[in-house]
């Protein structure tokens, strides 16, 4: 369903089980910058008030994570951590050039959000699967299911805005070839997508 051309390494549920505590302050950070994406897509995009809707919606969704991610970290006696790069992220944004119409920024932030998202849905389900505390896995079973309807969404609206589906579905296969190859170099860090 996700399309994801290339699988997590299976060491990372490893990392992970290993590494918990680091893994949660990432994920809270993911959550807030889930939320800062939908409020710069409010910003830079007004004229789509469907887009605004959602995106209202969304960035409200994603900071309520943010508060269930400190919370879990306050219950178990730790601190949010301190922010990190996600190389990711950063590697995946690279991917699309400069410039271009007002449109096809906004198609390609869609795009490389819904993929964000969508890895997120994966490694969500490794966490919901491979962790042996019963309250994170249910956890992060719950957070799978709202990360795939949010993959759905940016897709949804990449799509609604491109110029034809052919052309946005042409980049969207390009983007997922782009991350396989990002993900090959991933695997073996305590962060959500490292």
């Amino acid at each position: 369903m996700l399309g994801l051309k290339l699988p997590t390494d299976p060491r990372w549920a490893n990392v992970a089980k290993k590494n918990i505590e680091e893994i949660l302050t990432d994920h809270a950070y993911c959550e807030q910058k889930a939320a800062s994406t939908a409020i710069s897509m409010i910003i830079g995009f007004p004229q789509f008030p469907e887009l605004v809707s959602a995106m209202t919606d969304l960035a409200q969704e994603e900071m309520s994570h943010f508060k269930m991610v400190h919370d879990l970290i306050l219950e178990r006696g730790l601190v949010l951590g301190r922010e990190r790069k996600d190389p990711y992220v950063i590697q995946l944004r690279s991917f699309f050039p400069k410039g271009g119409s007002k449109t096809d920024h906004l198609v390609h932030k869609l795009l490389c959000a819904a993929l964000i998202e969508a890895r997120s849905c994966e490694r969500f389900r490794i966490l919901s699967e491979e962790l042996e505390d019963p309250k994170l896995r249910k956890f992060y079973r719950k957070l799978m299911i709202s990360e795939a309807n949010h993959y759905t969404l940016f897709l949804k609206f990449a799509r609604d805005f491109g110029k034809s589906r052919d052309v946005v579905d042409q980049k969207w296969e390009a983007l997922l070839d782009f991350e396989a190859s990002i993900i090959k170099t991933l695997g073996d860090q305590e962060t959500i997508h490292g």
